[in-house]
């Protein structure tokens, strides 16, 4: 799709591309994000939203429902008890689906790291996460960061290759057969 964006067509142009480039240029240039958040790294979250920020000129555009995003962006401190609410969360989300830790409470339980009883060591522990946005509490520039580093992943997807859910269970088929 690079090449797409860099031709002029005159009269009668004909676009030749592979499907997943197609498919994938468009979930990466609409990215509709949910915000979960749950403690300082949330203000940082919605000034990145803000208009000094700008998101729209990448296809983000925050929304209110799990069922109208595609991405989580889970920012703060992540409890026991949240925990399963983020996972509700990410459940109620359609396919495909991409998680954004962001800040060092969700990527690894923070500070509250070694002395936090209540505190998830990480979010990853709960849900896959896709892209760790570090910082505490990290920068919008560097929420912005994170977001195009998904993109860059989304762009790399295919359709055609396996899920990783998929190669788990043909592992586990090819395993069940060996024995």
């Amino acid at each position: 799709m690079k090449g797409l964006l860099d031709q002029q067509f005159g009269q009668g142009g004909i676009i030749i591309t592979k499907v997943d480039d197609l498919i994938n240029w468009a979930r990466l240039s609409s990215l509709w994000p949910m915000g979960f958040g749950l403690a300082c790294c949330a203000i940082e979250m919605m000034s990145t939203y803000a208009s000094n920020f700008d998101l729209d000129r990448f296809g983000v555009f925050p929304r209110p429902s799990p069922r109208q995003s595609d991405v989580l962006i889970v920012s703060g401190t992540v409890t026991f008890k949240m925990g399963d609410r983020v996972r509700r969360l990410y459940e109620q989300m359609a396919e495909p689906r991409y998680v954004i830790s962001m800040g060092s409470c969700s990527n690894c339980g923070g500070p509250y790291w070694e002395h936090g009883y209540h505190v998830v060591k990480g979010v990853d522990k709960i849900i896959p996460v896709d892209v760790y946005v570090p910082g505490c509490p990290p920068r919008p520039e560097a929420l912005i960061g994170g977001i195009i580093k998904l993109q860059e992943k989304i762009r790399n997807e295919s359709l055609m290759a396996p899920t990783a859910l998929e190669k788990l269970m043909a592992n586990k088929n090819n395993a069940k057969a060996e024995v």
